[in-house]
């Protein structure tokens, strides 16, 4: 059964982690894979349902709970930013968005350079994403709102793996081909 996401990233991003995690169902169990028979005995995997907007992130990679956990609310704020949206005014004659927050961090040297190591990444990339998706996933629409080029905006898609396939699942998703790695 498929919930209704409410919300759009703005609501959740910013959270604090506490707070984004009382806002989710959290389901510990036990991984199955390598890890040897400590691994098969703690239930050290961790599941985030975010019960507002559906989403999930989960992780079971540490034989450590507190390390998976921090993992699966990473994933899972990654989720929300590749799939909840914000609404974003964009004028067709005038290039140009009002670039602010984490896009304009990222933005700040021409080209998107933020590392997914940064706590601003997901909300950089779910800005960027909202750009996208009100240019209907054009590039060359898209890069004159960033004030970038179409190029330099493909690099960014294609430049961390998990942004490049939730770019390519959408653009399959609206039947425009799929961007390829620029890399």
């Amino acid at each position: 059964m498929t919930q209704q996401r409410t919300g759009d990233w703005r609501t959740y991003l910013d959270l604090a982690d506490d707070v984004l995690l009382g806002q989710c169902e959290v389901d510990r169990f036990r991984a199955s894979g390598p890890g040897g028979q400590k691994r098969n005995k703690t239930d050290s995997a961790v599941r985030l349902r975010h019960r507002p907007s559906g989403l999930t992130g989960e992780a079971n990679e540490s034989r450590s709970q507190h390390e998976n956990r921090a993992r699966a609310l990473r994933r899972l704020r990654l989720e929300i930013a590749f799939l909840l949206r914000a609404p974003v005014a964009i004028d067709a004659c005038a290039p140009g968005v009002p670039i602010t927050g984490a896009l304009k961090e990222a933005l700040a040297t021409g080209k998107f350079a933020m590392s997914p190591k940064n706590p601003h990444f997901p909300a950089a990339i779910a800005a960027l994403f909202d750009v996208l998706e009100v240019c209907g996933w054009q590039l060359a629409q898209a890069a004159p709102q960033l004030r970038m080029t179409t190029s330099a905006l493909s690099r960014a898609l294609s430049g961390e793996d998990i942004v490049f396939r939730a770019a390519n699942e959408r653009r399959t998703a609206l039947a425009l081909p799929t961007l390829h790695a620029d890399r």
